[in-house]
């Protein structure tokens, strides 16, 4: 029984170190990346201003061929929404709305996943100009709630994101260099 006792302690007090940890790591989350575009910029523009445009060259969305896929509103103006959902666990089910558009330079729109695991993001894309070219940025931020944001001291956002980042990237440029 005395052992069984001071296992017991031992996982309690592990379990309140993990949660005294966890209220001193942040929980902002912020990825982005850029690629230069031998075009300008209201060349790349049409490629980034609406939902529609962002899903041709989006990685997330060629993952899964089969996945439902719905509209809502208005493409190319706040408030127009994709909502996708894909048995695949890593595109899951969530929808994108356009938040904010400044043409010919930022597209900002608000994430909701729902699985495979529930939260929100805040994603954009921006143009800027760079000599002859443009220099387009794709990025998103969150915020992990307490007490997962633990997970945050295992995990490298670089390695897990940017292979999808930069694919997606790639492809942006491709089809505004054509």
């Amino acid at each position: 029984m005395r052992i069984l006792k001071k296992i017991l302690l031992a996982i309690v007090a592990l379990i309140l170190l993990v949660l005294l940890v966890a209220a001193f790591v942040d929980g902002k989350i912020k990825f982005e990346k850029s690629v230069a575009v031998n075009a300008p910029v209201d060349k790349v523009w049409p490629h980034v201003s609406s939902l529609a445009a962002m899903n041709t060259w989006s990685p997330f969305v060629s993952k899964d061929p089969a996945m439902k896929k719905t509209n809502e509103g208005t493409d190319g103006t706040p408030g127009a929404r994709f909502c996708w959902e894909s048995q695949r666990k890593d595109v899951g089910r969530g929808c994108q709305t356009i938040r904010s558009l400044n043409a010919p330079s930022l597209i900002e729109t608000d994430l909701k996943f729902y699985t495979p695991y529930e939260s929100d993001a805040q994603a954009y894309v921006k143009l800027e100009a760079a000599g002859t070219g443009t220099k387009a940025t794709w990025g998103f931020s969150s915020e992990m709630p307490y007490p997962f944001r633990i997970v945050k001291l295992f995990m490298n956002m670089e390695k897990m994101m940017d292979p999808d980042f930069t694919t997606g990237l790639e492809r942006l440029k491709k089809l505004a260099e054509q």
